[in-house]
Order: C-alpha cells, then structure tokens, then sequence
C-alpha cells in the first residue's frame, strides 16, 4: 500500500528535467534583526458576508480561490461540504461579478466532489474532482473544454498560478523514496508525473512492502514538530521551498537544480518536554473534536472499523516521537512578481501566526510584517493585488481584496 503525504502545490509554468542539487550554490546571508514594515495598502473591494446586497456575493465556502493574469479573482464557492453544490465565481478587477459557472453532475464539466481550483494566467480554469477521478478543464469564461484523468491520485494542491504545469510535494514510503518536488503534466488526456527536486528527507522512512493487514498498518507513525516541505513557484520556472528546522530558504532553476540559499541565523528552538506534552494533548483534543460524517445507515461492521481506526490514530498520538527542534519556517510563498514571503512559525501553543519576511526577487531582505499588521494573503495577483478571505460574525465569507506596495510586491 503507498502511504503518500501530499503538501502545498503550485502551478509552474516551463518544462524541466530531474535534477539534484547543484554543487554550486551561492549562499546568501541575510540580516539577523527585523526591519519591521507597516506597509500602505490599499483597499480595492471587499465582497460577501450575511448581508450581502447580491446574491452572487452569498457564500458558503471558499476552499479554493486564484488571480489571472487580467486581475479577475476566481472563487470557488461550495455548499454542503465535498459532495455538495459548489460553483466557480468570477470577480472582476473592480469587484463586479464578471461571471459564473459550474454545476453538479455525473458528466464531463459536471462537479461530483470538486476539491480544489487551479486557475491559469490566461484564465483557463482546473477543478480537482475526486470522484471523477480527475478535472475538469474550463476555458475563459467558464467554457467546458476537456477532462484529464488522474486515477493514480496525484492530489496536488496549488496556491500561486502561473504556466500549464502543476508541481506538488510527495512522500512515496512504500517505494522507499525520499520527499521530493514533482511535477504533474496536465497538458494530456492523463496527468503524467515526474520528479523536479529530490529534497531533504528528515528522517528513516517507515518503508511497508506487504498488503495492509490491519487497522495499525493503516496509521502511520506520529512524529512531533516534523519539518514540512514547503514551497512555492517562481516566475522564472524555479520554485523557492524549505526542507528543514533551519532558515534556509532554497531557489532552484526550471531543471531543478538548486542555485541559492538565502538563510537568516535564526535558531530554531529546542523541543522542550512541556512543549511535547502540549503538543500531545493538542493532537487528542483536535482527533476528539473531529466531526464524523457519515452517509445512510452504516452497518456495524463499519461503524467498528471506524471506532478502530480512530482508536489507532489515538494510539499512534499517545506514542508519537518528537524532533528536537521546532522548525523556524512555517510557510514560504511567492508574490505574482517573484518576491519571497516567508512565514516563519510562532512558539507552540501560540495560536496567532508569526511574523512575515519579504524577501526581494534578487533575495535582499526587505523586512518583517507583523501578523496583526497584515496577515498572509491567501492568494497573491498581477499588479500587487492580494486576496483575503475571513469570516463575518455568522461565519460566513467574507472576501478582501488589496493592493501591495511595490516594494513588497
């Protein structure tokens, strides 16, 4: 059984080869101490909340939302959880509704459980059906124009758009492969994969030749204050991502070939026994917590493989191994024009996120952003413009949009 652990993705936008590291790095070492910004932004439209005036602007849910290249904002609004309603809202760079589409369906262009959007510069739309077992691809202006098939469940999960390539962070243990940055071709009638960047593995994988056999082979080890992969696209073809405790953000060429290492000396802190108390209890109250959806009347036999598999996972917390340090970067993304923002994590147990280093094109250190200040956007856009979505007090969308400076751009 493949056990794969899939994190952040991005849309890249040139062909590239497999290439390891380079051994020619340069190394960039940036300042220790924060330059703090209070950034100028200007507000461009906010729409949705309860009372909203139009009733496109009536949102349930946006898990997915991208720019293209002319500054529309394309939402993906979904009601009744993954196998509900859900339509694709085209806002226009002036916040007026520049169209609509989507709808439920068992045919091609017809959602069944779409998870996720990507959008193209050029406006052309990808809508992840899991159901479908592949996406739907939606020409400019909500035109349906094909499907791409993904049986395989290459389950990417972008954030920046920009090209006709998708990259994603996998995780194969059963193969006995290290984490790596992939590549997914959507450009035929099949997402075809191959590996961009091999990358920091952090520890021995857990590698399983054999058939599950039980409830326990199902849940995989628990390991505290693991660092992620994390990444983003670039405008030139590379991705800029992050495989370790350390600050060290590294650049690649569109081969893959790492160029750059832009760090900052700022330790990590060690992992403490409060710290993997805490951590613990954490995890138990969010499995605890977790709501179960279930469809019909199951039989007692899944309703005892449920309990089961919970109990394990409950197992696996209460026995979980931590790392000695807590890593330093908590998040690492690209602006439209190619600077860098890099979130670096709060001290465990603080719930507010930490503070945000712009880093320049060139890899200059700009300056820190406190969270309070302006938070991370959740998608960056052409000519500064920055999305936002947050919640009204009924807990219902509400969607932001400014603009940056240029010097944070």
């Amino acid at each position: 059984m493949t056990a794969r652990a899939v994190v952040v993705a991005a849309v890249l936008g040139a062909l590239g080869f497999h290439a390891r590291a380079s051994a020619a790095q340069e190394v960039a070492n940036l300042p220790a101490e924060d330059r703090l910004l209070s950034p100028d932004v200007e507000l461009v439209y906010r729409i949705g909340s309860a009372d909203a005036a139009a009733e496109w602007q009536q949102f349930s849910s946006i898990p997915s939302l991208g720019f293209d290249d002319a500054g529309n904002l394309h939402l993906m609004d979904r009601t009744g959880g993954l196998t509900g309603q859900a339509r694709i809202v085209v806002v226009d760079p002036a916040g007026g509704l520049a169209g609509e589409f989507g709808r439920s369906g068992e045919g091609p262009g017809e959602f069944r459980a779409p998870r996720q959007m990507i959008v193209w510069p050029d406006g052309t739309t990808l809508i992840e059906d899991i159901l479908h077992m592949g996406y739907h691809v939606f020409g400019p202006g909500g035109v349906f124009e094909r499907m791409v098939s993904d049986e395989a469940g290459s389950d990417m999960r972008p954030e920046r758009t920009a090209g006709r390539t998708v990259i994603g962070g996998s995780w194969d243990a059963s193969a006995g492969q290290g984490r790596a940055i992939v590549r997914f071709d959507l450009s035929s009638a099949e997402v075809e994969e191959q590996t961009l960047v091999e990358v920091w593995q952090p520890r021995e994988q857990e590698v399983r030749t054999h058939e599950v056999e039980d409830i326990d082979d199902m849940v995989r080890a628990v390991w505290g204050f693991e660092p992620e992969l994390l990444f983003d696209a670039l405008p030139s073809g590379g991705v800029a991502f992050s495989d370790s405790s350390a600050y060290a953000i590294k650049l690649s060429e569109p081969s893959g070939a790492v160029s750059r290492i832009l760090r900052r000396p700022i330790q990590p802190l060690a992992v403490t026994e409060d710290m993997r108390r805490a951590e613990r209890e954490r995890r138990i109250a969010r499995l605890q917590g977790r709501p179960v959806n279930v469809r019909g009347s199951p039989s007692p036999e899944a309703l005892a493989m449920l309990n089961a598999l919970t109990g394990s996972q409950l197992t696996a917390i209460e026995n979980m191994r931590f790392f000695s340090e807590v890593p330093v970067v908590a998040a690492v993304r690209s602006t439209w024009d190619g600077a860098l923002w890099i979130q670096r994590g709060a001290e465990p147990g603080v719930e507010k996120p930490g503070p945000i280093d712009v880093l320049a094109g060139d890899g200059r250190y700009v300056g820190t952003i406190a969270p309070e200040v302006l938070p991370m956007p959740n998608a960056f856009g052409p000519a500064g413009l920055v999305a936002f979505v947050e919640a009204d007090e009924f807990d219902v969308p509400v969607v932001t949009v400014r603009r940056l400076p240029p010097a944070i751009r």
